[in-house]
């Protein structure tokens, strides 16, 4: 028998989940079948209800239904509550629908993939959205000195700030009251979406540093070429997609696929 899971989002058509997620089936043998669904924009629930009807068994959720996801979920995972987000939805054998937050694993184990520096690290996350809410425990627990999130909204970035505050040092600040230097520089905006640049002052980067951008494309973002400019080592967001894939399969089928080879495959096929 063949189980049914999905990702949800609006828009939807660009994903890779699928392409992702049919690759760990063949690689691991697991009997499942992984399609795309644009809900829409204000009836998360009632799309992702129809798909359980109809046999769903699982679901990662994208922009903007993270926090829509989060709200549905009947068991929420320890990570999921603190990150007060959710992308990976699984209905259990106790018949109720549980809730995790795969990102920031992803994001640290891409980052670790990449020897990037994180034991007594210095870390600048910029944006305060569903992006970095994920991601936040993760890097705490990965060992870093300190966090310090920036956002256009100094407010929203104060508030996340101290929804963390009890885990380690994390602070928030508005852009331009970015102070480095900083041994790592997450972009969780989607300003590299639309081709633009936080408002960052220079010089943020310490000898050495590297630029994280979540996002990904066949040639580097704007925010990863102007870390460049400014002589830091740089990553795109595409094995972190891959990596959090893999923690969500390994959420529904308890089987861990092997990430390395994908990566090369989608790093061609960009």
């Amino acid at each position: 028998m063949t189980d049914r899971y999905a990702v949800f989002g609006n828009p939807i058509g660009h994903s890779r989940s699928p392409r992702i997620h049919t690759a760990f089936a063949e690689q691991t043998g697991e009997a499942i079948s992984y399609s795309a669904i644009e809900a829409p924009v204000t009836d998360f629930a009632v799309a992702w209800r129809a798909f359980a009807e109809a046999g769903g068994r699982g679901a990662n959720v994208t922009v903007p239904f993270k926090q829509a996801a989060f709200a549905l979920a009947q068991v929420l995972s320890p990570r999921a509550q603190l990150a007060g987000a959710v992308n990976t939805l699984s209905l259990g054998n106790d018949g109720l629908l549980h809730g995790d937050t795969t990102d920031g694993v992803g994001l640290v184990r891409d980052l670790q993939a990449h020897a990037a520096p994180l034991a007594g690290a210095r870390v600048l996350l910029l944006g305060a959205g569903g992006a970095s809410r994920g991601v936040i425990e993760p890097l705490l627990e990965a060992g870093i000195a300190s966090l310090t999130v920036a956002n256009r909204t100094v407010s929203r970035a104060e508030e996340l700030a101290s929804r963390f505050a009890a885990r380690g040092e994390v602070s928030g600040c508005g852009f331009e009251d970015v102070a480095g230097p900083f041994d790592l520089v997450i972009n969780a905006t989607s300003a590299s979406l639309v081709g633009d640049l936080p408002p960052l002052p220079g010089e943020i980067f310490a000898a050495q540093g590297l630029a994280y951008d979540m996002m990904y494309a066949a040639e580097p973002t704007v925010f990863l070429r102007w870390a460049a400019e400014q002589g830091a080592r740089s990553v795109d967001g595409l094995g972190m997609l891959i990596e959090q894939a893999a923690e969500s399969f390994w959420l529904w089928r308890q089987v861990r696929p092997d990430t390395a080879p994908l990566r090369e495959l989608l790093r061609r096929e960009l």
